[in-house]
């Protein structure tokens, strides 16, 4: 009984936890602005299977698209194995799934196979990032903590897997001792090459199988409490972040409706706009963006896709698509915590631009859209550097000379160059 409750108060205590830091997180995102992506479900719907389920963007890299599988299939299937330990931890019950005979034997032995390959994906994924140091995985924002986050996640998994096959692994050595508490259940293909590591005695095994079952169950909901706190909450909002990823032509710009109705108005004396509030051309602060460029801040990976295949980056510019999400997350948290600090009208005197990222970031930018296409989860860092661009030309009228220059062209030539119109077919008639 001492044991159940124990197992209720963590279990109460982790989940609370966790809900209130969602909740933080979730009151982050909603102080961006609006955006309708509630079109085309049926699309969004398919993409999200594709891409979160599916991890069709995975496989452009084969041998880490090929290791994440066996991580993300581990992670969903062996959790099933979760709701057994939870309903044991408050019933005081153990194995009560076992009345499924053979299919239960099929399932556990299937966890330990699983439990296996995620052990061995993720001690590679630690070889690749420490003794390999692959060059995507550094970078000028890659400082001690996304470094470290990193690889705690991987020794947490490697030691949950610990965990489990030991307990397995003792589970089994006390059914073959007819321990009366450890009734007959199982296939255990992996575990029972670990019992012959283990004590003969019977209470021995019992603090061992007793203690991996606790160290399984309490590192899970330590494991979703750090999730608020890591990249790796990815694994929560890809799903979301899929759905509501953009349906439209990459790069389009988005166009104020203020503005849309002085144009049409413009062209059309007769039309009578609504009444909109003016608003702000473009983003200075992360509030400034809208609610999905924070989702995609949060959902962020920090895998380096995105900066790998950018030609700025490649090329030596200070730009890194992957340093403007994690500049955005960063900031709006700062701001969420603000709020619980000093309330919702405090103003810290800091902005995502400048503060966060400089101005050279944003104009190394080539708009090619290769960040986008590379994110294995529909991130869009091109839209938050547009955002960011805009209010520099359109509210502060700053702009690199050659920008100012093109814009000029364009205004008196029509196009960029500096020629006028009536001289640009001048290079046919040289001979």
């Amino acid at each position: 009984m001492v044991a159940q409750i124990l197992f209720l108060v963590i279990t109460l205590a982790a989940s609370v936890l966790f809900a209130v830091n969602l909740r933080k997180i979730i009151r982050n995102i909603r102080l961006g602005k609006p955006a309708d992506r509630k079109d085309q479900p049926q699309k969004r719907l398919m993409t999200m299977i594709r891409v979160a389920f599916g991890q069709s963007k995975m496989v452009v890299r084969p041998i880490p698209a090929f290791l994440h599988f066996f991580v993300y299939i581990g992670f969903v299937i062996i959790n099933i194995e979760v709701l057994e330990i939870m309903i044991d931890g408050i019933f005081g019950t153990h194995r009560i799934f076992h009345g499924l005979g053979g299919l239960y034997n099929f399932l556990i032995g299937s966890f330990e196979i699983l439990a296996l390959t995620v052990w061995v994906s993720c001690a590679i994924f630690l070889i690749r990032r420490n003794v390999l140091k692959l060059k995507r995985f550094r970078g000028v924002e890659m400082t001690r903590w996304p470094k470290s986050d990193a690889n705690y996640i991987l020794f947490t998994e490697i030691l949950l897997m610990s965990a489990f096959l030991l307990m397995n692994a003792a589970d089994a050595k006390l059914q073959v001792l007819g321990s009366g508490h450890y009734i007959v259940a199982g296939s255990f293909p992996v575990s029972q090459y670990l019992m012959n590591m283990l004590p003969s005695t019977e209470n021995a095994l019992v603090i061992i199988e007793r203690g991996c079952w606790w160290f399984h169950i309490i590192g899970i909901l330590a494991f979703l409490n750090y999730l608020p706190y890591s990249k790796h909450f990815h694994i929560l909002f890809a799903f979301p972040n899929t759905y509501f990823s953009n349906l439209e032509p990459k790069g389009a710009f988005t166009n104020m409706e203020s503005v849309t109705n002085e144009v049409k108005a413009m062209l059309d004396p007769s039309f009578i706009p609504a009444e909109t509030t003016p608003g702000k051309f473009g983003a200075k602060d992360a509030t400034d963006l809208s609610w999905v460029n924070l989702m995609n801040a949060y959902t962020c990976t920090e895998c380096g896709r995105c900066t790998s295949v950018c030609p700025a980056n490649i090329t030596g510019k200070l730009l890194s698509p992957r340093k403007i999400m994690m500049d955005t997350r960063d900031r709006i948290t700062e701001i969420g915590k603000n709020i619980d600090k000093n309330g919702a009208e405090h103003q810290d005197g800091k902005s995502l631009l400048d503060d966060y990222i400089t101005r050279e970031e944003i104009w190394a930018c080539t708009s090619c859209n290769a960040c986008v296409e590379a994110c294995p989860v529909n991130i869009d860092p091109l839209q938050i550097i547009t955002e960011l661009r805009r209010f520099a030309v359109m509210e502060e009228s700053q702009a690199p000379s050659s920008i100012n220059a093109m814009m000029g062209n364009i205004e008196n030539n029509q196009a960029p160059w500096k020629y006028s119109p009536a001289d640009r077919f001048n290079w046919a008639e040289e001979k």
